[in-house]
Parts: structure tokens; C-alpha cells; sequence
């Protein structure tokens, strides 16, 4: 089958060529590693970005489970390139949420998904955002010894890709 995509300047051709065909990895050790009980009531996206500026943490990875009393979500439109809320007014279970720490125009980032699960098993998930109220949660934290990560805007998704 042959795929035929249309680009609507040279600009968003490059982009692609370079985003879809040249991957950046690196080796790295983890210098630090976090745990931490997290508070009933606060708020679960900035209970993490309270750890990481408290431990000074700037690149890093982290694990959660636990349990919320409401939780607020995003989906990405692709086509659209903007986040859609999704709400969830009720207490659910944190089947996983995983993430990292990075910087972007020297600020702390932490980028989260958040898998959730409702009375009936039934799963939900998305892009963290504030409005995430704990009920119960443990977090692990990892910090990467010398690796800086960095976001920068990537016009071919519209998101701010991490840079290593």
C-alpha cells in the first residue's frame, strides 16, 4: 500500500523528513532515586512538581499508584493540535501514572499520563493537568545523573518535545 502525504510548504516536508526519521537516544545512570507518600487532599501534578523543585530535580522519571477523589485528564486532537479537558468527578482508582521531569525555558516540566479506573473496572486515561484531588498515592522518582532533558516546540505536532 502506498501512503501519499501532502505537505503544505517545504518547511512542514523537512520537519517531518526529521522528526519521523532521525531519533535521538542516550545512555544514561540514575543518580537519585525519590519516594514519596503523598498528601490526602493536594493535588496530584503539583504534589510531583512540589518534589522535584524541593529535591532540585530537573531530569528525572517517576511511577504512581494510589487512589483519587476526582481527576481532571486531557486528549490530544492531532488534527486540531489542542487539548480537550476530560473530567472525572468521582473517586477512581490510579492504574499507572508515569511521566518525567524536564526543562522548558528553564522551568520545571512534569509531563504525566494518568490511567484511571472507575467502581466497574472500567479504565480511563489521558495527559495529567491540575484538578487531580488525592486520596491516597505513593510515588518513585528517578533523577538521571548528568543528563539535562529539555522541551522545545515541535510545529510538525504542535507539542513541546523533550530534547536530549
Amino acid at each position: 500500500m502506498l501512503l501519499i502525504k501532502r505537505f503544505s510548504s517545504i518547511k512542514e516536508l523537512i520537519a517531518y523528513y526529521f522528526s519521523s526519521v532521525v531519533m535521538s537516544f542516550v545512555q544514561t545512570a540514575i543518580s537519585k532515586s525519590y519516594v514519596a507518600k503523598l498528601p490526602y487532599g493536594a493535588d496530584l501534578l503539583n504534589s510531583i512538581k512540589d518534589i522535584a523543585a524541593r529535591a532540585k530535580v530537573r531530569s528525572a522519571s517517576f511511577t504512581a499508584i494510589g487512589a483519587v477523589r476526582k481527576a481532571k485528564v486531557s486528549y490530544y486532537d492531532q488534527t486540531e493540535k489542542k487539548y480537550n479537558e476530560l473530567i472525572f468527578d468521582e473517586p477512581m482508582e490510579i492504574v499507572s501514572c508515569i511521566g518525567n521531569v524536564s526543562e522548558l525555558d528553564g522551568k520545571i516540566i512534569v509531563h504525566a499520563h494518568l490511567v484511571l479506573s472507575d467502581e466497574k473496572g472500567r479504565a480511563f486515561g489521558g495527559h495529567l493537568l491540575e484538578g487531580s484531588e488525592l486520596f491516597a498515592c505513593e510515588l518513585m522518582m528517578n533523577e538521571y545523573k548528568d543528563l539535562r532533558i529539555t522541551r522545545k516546540y515541535d510545529q510538525l505536532t504542535g507539542l513541546n518535545l523533550m530534547e536530549i
